[in-house]
């Protein structure tokens, strides 16, 4: 099994190419000279987003605020650049793991490659597949989980009465019984 190992990596971000509405996720991870970028869907980017968040939150509830891990990034390390070049998708995220390793206090990420099991068992990944595992300290992982949330809200705005996503020209809204919004 190919494994893309970046402890810790020089860059980790989640990004797009294309319009939106038509746009593909990747996650790419850089340290010198290694690239390795991976495809996955939007809403796999927003749950890691959020469940990054949501660790690193209750790492610092439990450590009664001591632990390493910042309340925001620090500021001016926004990481706002597009995605590193060439853009070459290693494989296709299928399951996903998130971790804190508390001997080293750094967020394990891991991604394995889409396998057709996945429907059957989503929590037994194969071990014969492509895995991209990232490790990042709590500075550098707050900065991922902003980052990838805002990256997810940057897509088409949501109808205000159906919510689904408005393209230029509009949408046929189910909540307008099919009319053109």
């Amino acid at each position: 099994m190919p494994v893309f190992d970046y402890d810790p990596p020089e860059r980790f971000v989640a990004g797009t190419v294309g319009e939106p509405g038509a746009r593909t996720f990747f996650l790419q991870a850089r340290a010198g000279a290694r690239l390795t970028s991976v495809a996955l869907e939007k809403a796999q980017v927003a749950a890691l987003a959020e469940r990054v968040g949501e660790l690193l939150d209750e790492i610092v509830r439990r450590s009664g605020g001591q632990a390493p891990v910042p309340a925001l990034p620090p500021s001016g390390s926004e990481d706002t650049a597009p995605l590193d070049l060439p853009i070459e998708e290693e494989f296709r995220v299928g399951t996903m793991s998130l971790a804190w390793d508390s001997e080293r206090q750094v967020v394990v990420i891991e991604c394995f490659e889409v396998d057709d099991e996945d429907v059957e068992s989503p929590l037994e990944p194969d071990p014969a597949r492509n895995l991209l595992r990232v490790s990042l300290d709590g500075a550098g992982a707050r900065a991922f989980s902003q980052r990838a949330t805002a990256l997810v809200a940057a897509g088409r705005p949501p109808c205000p009465f159906c919510a689904g996503p408005l393209d230029p020209g509009g949408h046929v809204c189910p909540r307008a019984n099919g009319y053109r919004r």
